[in-house]
């Protein structure tokens, strides 16, 4: 491992055993044994075997903040265990350089009967610190994660949001060489989540090597210069961060057909008690092509497992590297359903101007009641965005003027008004 590496990973593989069975009876357990010595359990074992990572090799720089993607159960929190050395590989071999900072889960590492203050101090001192060096800290760490008033208080008596930006605070601020940095990030508010990732870009430029798992895509763009892609425990792709993520949101199978089935997406959250069904793009008077300016209609179709009142949708367009341009919602326009009933509906977002750029689009869509995800599914779809002559003057908008366009018009004054 050269000086410049913080982290080198060879060949590693980790495998779970799913289903194994534990025999009651006597009978069984020696029916059991004589079948895998003649080979007739082999396959049923092979079955039950999970490779949560498959020959993963990678190489991580200091100072280096690496972003991680991949669909859920491609391996990229185990990974992060293996590096933690939470779990230990099956096969293969880790290196990490240096003191290492985990925030995997909320509230890992933490003791539910000490107080935060107490487990700030718990926390340095299994890193190794002296006392005086984490007084240094405390002061800013408190300030970060923002609970003052509580820093007395035992952790058992916190939200689940005061103890992700505990953890944080902790993992940021003490002496660690290498922070790993699970999806918890998503239980922060924005501003918070803002200060973390701020945080997490003046560590890489400090030194420190960071390795970032989120579903935000925008926030991995906007962090890292280079990310790895997962798939089924693999390494898909490896390389800039913006060739890796339009990659991998093109392996998401959106469909551009102007009715898309909803049913067959696996990813995807909530109760489900309101599930959608279709996503339909319905461009104006009947054309197949959806151009800049256009007026444009989006269908959802849904199904209701039971009655359900004040029902709320919402549709999001990311560009094509996964940053969130806009969401239309019936939460901003005071327009949920007040009752809905059981079974199957539509509705309809209508929108005047879709002043996009030329470009390629993913559509995604939500229900919600009140306080809670019925449906969530994102990058369902692809909208393809064609030039217009919005201008009429035979020069398009084109791409290369940004992402969004905005209907102008150019006044000239003279000099003496």
């Amino acid at each position: 491992m050269s000086n410049q590496q913080a982290i080198v990973v060879d060949n590693v593989t980790k495998r779970y055993q799913l289903g194994e069975t534990r025999h009651t009876m006597l009978r069984e357990a020696v029916v059991g044994a004589l079948s895998r010595l003649t080979g007739k359990a082999r396959a049923a074992e092979e079955g039950r075997i999970l490779w949560a990572l498959n020959g993963v090799s990678l190489e991580v720089q200091r100072g280096e903040v690496l972003g991680l993607v991949g669909r859920n159960g491609a391996g990229k929190s185990t990974l992060l265990k293996v590096l933690s050395r939470i779990t230990y590989p099956t096969s293969g071999h880790v290196t990490v350089h240096g003191r290492v900072g985990s925030l995997l889960e909320v509230g890992t590492g933490f003791h539910d009967e000490l107080s935060g203050r107490e487990n700030i101090y718990l926390n340095g001192s299994i890193l190794g610190m002296k006392r005086q060096e984490i007084d240094r800290e405390i002061d800013r760490i408190v300030d970060f994660a923002d609970i003052s008033e509580f820093l007395d208080t035992p952790i058992k008596r916190y939200s689940s949001g005061m103890r992700m930006r505990l953890g944080f605070a902790i993992a940021a601020h003490l002496s660690t060489d290498v922070l790993f940095v699970d999806e918890v990030l998503a239980v922060g508010d924005a501003g918070f989540q803002k200060k973390c990732l701020s945080s997490m870009r003046e560590l890489g430029q400090g030194g420190r090597t960071v390795i970032f798992v989120s579903h935000n895509l925008s926030a991995i763009e906007n962090l890292c210069s280079r990310t790895i892609w997962l798939s089924d425990g693999q390494v898909k792709e490896d390389g800039p961060t913006k060739d890796v993520l339009r990659s991998y949101l093109a392996s998401f199978g959106a469909g551009t057909a102007d009715l898309m089935d909803l049913t067959s997406i696996a990813e995807r959250k909530g109760s489900g008690l309101a599930k959608l069904t279709t996503l339909q793009v319905i461009p104006p008077d009947g054309d197949k092509i959806v151009h800049s300016g256009d007026a444009l209609t989006i269908r959802l179709s849904y199904e209701c497992a039971k009655d359900l009142t004040n029902l709320h949708f919402g549709v999001r367009i990311h560009s094509n590297l996964g940053l969130m341009i806009t969401e239309a919602n019936t939460w901003a326009t005071g327009q949920a359903l007040p009752s809905a009933p059981a079974g199957p509906g539509q509705i309809d977002v209508q929108i005047d101007n879709l002043n996009l750029m030329p470009g390629t689009y993913y559509l995604g869509a939500w229900v919600a009641t009140y306080n809670e995800w019925q449906d969530l599914v994102e990058h369902a779809a692809k909208l393809e965005i064609e030039a217009s002559d919005f201008y009429g003057t035979g020069r398009g908008v084109e791409a290369r003027f940004g992402v969004i366009f905005l209907p102008y018009r150019w006044v000239p004054r003279s000099a003496s008004s």
